[in-house]
């Protein structure tokens, strides 16, 4: 197991990743599998999990035949999943609990450490992952999400009312003013084995954040969020190539 720190010996550390990636997606038919700059969008997060070389368990859980095959090339384990688990409606706890409860029973492998990376998430690096990890550790959290900065004003309906929730419109801040405030980005979670299994929850315990900046933030949930990511991914390379 690799050391993130010289501090911590993580040796005896049994440190999973969870990638679901089902086969349903509306916005963009078999979204988790997508061409993004030559590649298919899933790989970008198993090679860097692999390259992050914290894991002994890379995990996809998938109820999709090609979803599998594409995994299974880029070198993760794949869990088929029920389909009862693969609907649009499906939450993302109970996939997790799946997964771990195959392991347990098939493998007797029960981690410590889980990581949950969404495959919607392909700008996070291996660094992002190295990164969360430590702070994880060395501030001996129970959990952690990881975030982007928020600077937009955001809005609310309720019932016949409508109005701000971040800031008091009569007295309207600059957004480089608006301080302390985070969004989740869906690219990492942690979670220590016994908080889950207690909460059945991602988030629990003692909490902390890591924060990502925002062009590594895009979630792919839509054909803009894809054009924008390949013109990052370009940029990156033209950035690498001068």
């Amino acid at each position: 197991m690799v050391r993130v720190g010289s501090a911590v010996n993580y040796e005896h550390m049994k440190i999973l990743a969870i990638i679901p990636a089902r086969g349903g997606s509306k916005g963009i038919p078999f979204k988790n599998i997508v061409d993004l700059g030559g590649r298919p969008l899933i790989a970008y997060t198993i090679e860097a999990a692999k390259r992050s070389k914290i894991f002994d368990k890379i995990i996809v859980s998938t109820e999709n035949r090609k979803i599998e095959n594409v995994s299974v090339k880029y070198g993760a384990q794949v869990i088929k999943r029920p389909k009862k688990l693969a609907r649009n409606s499906t939450l993302t706890e109970p996939v997790i609990l799946h997964v771990l409860e195959w392991l347990k029973k098939r493998e007797n492998y029960k981690p410590d450490i889980i990581f949950l990376l969404q495959p919607t998430s392909p700008l996070r690096t291996e660094d992002d992952i190295r990164g969360a990890y430590k702070k994880f550790i060395y501030e001996k959290l129970d959990s952690l999400l990881s975030v982007c900065k928020n600077s937009t004003f955001i809005w609310r309906k309720d019932e016949e009312k409508f109005r701000p929730i971040n800031y008091v419109y009569r007295y309207r801040p600059r957004r480089q003013d608006i301080k302390d405030q985070f969004k989740e980005n869906g690219a990492i979670y942690i979670t220590r084995y016994r908080i889950f299994m207690k909460f059945k929850n991602r988030i629990g315990g003692k909490i902390g954040y890591y924060v990502m900046s925002e062009d590594k933030s895009i979630e792919i949930d839509s054909s803009l969020d894809l054009l924008i990511a390949k013109q990052i991914l370009k940029g990156r390379s033209n950035e690498r190539s001068d």
